[in-house]
């Protein structure tokens, strides 16, 4: 069997073994912390180390536009300002802020996208905590760590 054909059929096996992931994902809260990363690889790459001081969560963020709340005073539709309105901001980047705001203690290292469907997308995120005693003797993390 050659390369190509090789890579194909494990594509083939990874989104069926996806969808069912998914499945189980979608009746998930919005952020769920896992025990290892679901792409191994990838976290490492990123910084991440199976050690006390180093979580990883995954985040569901939704897709689509942004939409703002209809004002409730009296306006024509082209004035009201929640039409043709895009944000700013990369899902990803929402994604490390809705960690960010369920575990304040921690900092965001890094994310990285995991998966999507039509009405989501998932991003896991690499949290540190600072004040940990096994991230100040790393050498590559301890600047995260505060003296305080």
């Amino acid at each position: 069997m050659g390369l190509a054909k090789y890579s194909k059929l494990i594509k083939k096996i990874y989104e069926k073994e996806l969808k069912l992931r998914l499945a189980e994902w979608r009746k998930q809260p919005t952020i769920v912390k896992l025990e290892h990363p679901t792409l191994i690889w990838k976290a490492r790459m990123l910084g991440y180390k199976a050690k006390q001081g180093i979580i990883v969560v995954r985040v569901r963020v939704k897709k689509g536009k942004f939409s703002r709340q209809r004002p409730r005073t009296g306006r024509r539709p082209k004035r009201m300002g929640t039409t043709r309105l895009t944000i700013k901001k990369s899902l990803r980047l929402i994604a490390e802020e809705k960690a960010q705001r369920k575990f304040p203690n921690m900092e965001v290292l890094n994310s990285y996208y995991v998966a999507e469907d039509g009405m989501y997308k998932w991003y896991e995120v690499i949290l540190v905590d600072p004040y940990s005693t096994s991230i100040k003797k790393d050498k590559n993390l301890n600047w995260i760590y505060r003296r305080e």
